[in-house]
């Protein structure tokens, strides 16, 4: 039987570890699967990967290491079932190291056959940082979500993120050797062309040839990422999402869609301690509430594009 393309992919990724990204993909994937559609989720932090700690499994006998080494051929054999129905895990490797850094063909190939699964909705976990794997991993899906937490490393690395994501999608659409020198080049803060933000590059790039800076600005509008705040303690905290919102726009040119934020709450490490998530455990916290809420805002953002 010949699979189709998931209906939807969602990737969370975030500049920062540590910052609770593998609790809020596992909250959105129960909750999803609670209102009756199927779901996987896929814990690309390859070397790294702690997502089945969040829904309270054991390490599967079976995951991303054995596709990768191609054990087995057919990523469908990696989805081990979970405590919840409609929902599956695909999880990361452990125990092989060099699958943090795949080669060109294995990535290419992970990557084609996590668009090909037969599923409503396919969410990834992406681990820390802005290498290119993960960037590809956030650039394939419907909707690029990243998280950050109300500190200022983490708001760095946020626009970080942001900012290498942009260029990785540039640099993908456009086969002009000297612009991609030049999207090469931008990477660089202490770049000779004086090059800081997105909006920087496209101008440069528009003085270059107005016709490819034309494509390339409107290649830049589709590029429309999503934003979580998670532990926020007080309103200052959830009107920080709507200021990174607005530099964005203003300083980066990059539109942001702010999602919602996710309160602080102590019910999420007494849950990894019962290795339960909280969402199961704790239905009616502020923590599950919140993952909820940004998960059915991103549902109701869904439909609205349909």
């Amino acid at each position: 039987m010949t699979t189709q393309k998931a209906r939807q992919i969602w990737a969370l990724g975030g500049g920062k570890g540590g910052i609770g990204k593998s609790m809020v993909v596992g909250g959105m994937g129960i909750h999803i699967a609670q209102l009756g559609k199927k779901v996987i989720l896929a814990d690309t932090d390859l070397g790294g990967a702690n997502l089945h700690t969040c829904l309270g499994l054991p390490l599967p006998k079976v995951t991303l290491d054995d596709f990768i080494k191609r054990r087995v051929e057919k990523l469908e054999d990696v989805v081990c079932e979970t405590n919840c129905d409609n929902l599956g895990l695909i999880s990361g490797a452990q125990e092989f190291l060099a699958a943090a850094n795949p080669k060109h063909a294995q990535k290419i190939r992970l990557l084609k056959k996590l668009q090909s699964l037969d599923i409503d909705y396919l969410i990834l976990d992406l681990g820390s940082g802005t290498s290119f794997n993960i960037l590809d991993f956030f650039l394939i899906s419907d909707n690029g979500i990243i998280m950050m937490v109300p500190e200022p490393t983490s708001v760095e690395n946020t626009y970080r993120f942001l900012k290498g994501a942009f260029y990785r999608r540039l640099r993908r659409v456009t086969i002009y050797r000297e612009i991609r020198e030049l999207i090469e080049l931008a990477l660089d803060q202490k770049n000779i062309r004086g090059i800081k933000t997105p909006r920087d590059l496209v101008e440069e790039i528009e003085r270059m040839d107005k016709k490819l800076g034309r494509i390339l600005s409107e290649e830049a509008f589709k590029f429309r990422p999503k934003l979580i705040i998670n532990q926020v303690r007080m309103d200052k905290d959830i009107e920080l999402g709507f200021s990174v919102k607005n530099i964005c726009s203003q300083y980066l040119g990059i539109q942001l869609d702010y999602l919602g934020y996710i309160y602080y709450d102590d019910c999420v490490w007494q849950s990894v301690r019962k290795k339960k998530h909280p969402i199961l455990e704790y239905p009616d916290s502020k923590a599950s509430v919140g993952i909820k809420m940004v998960a059915n805002n991103l549902l109701q953002n869904q439909q609205f594009r349909l």
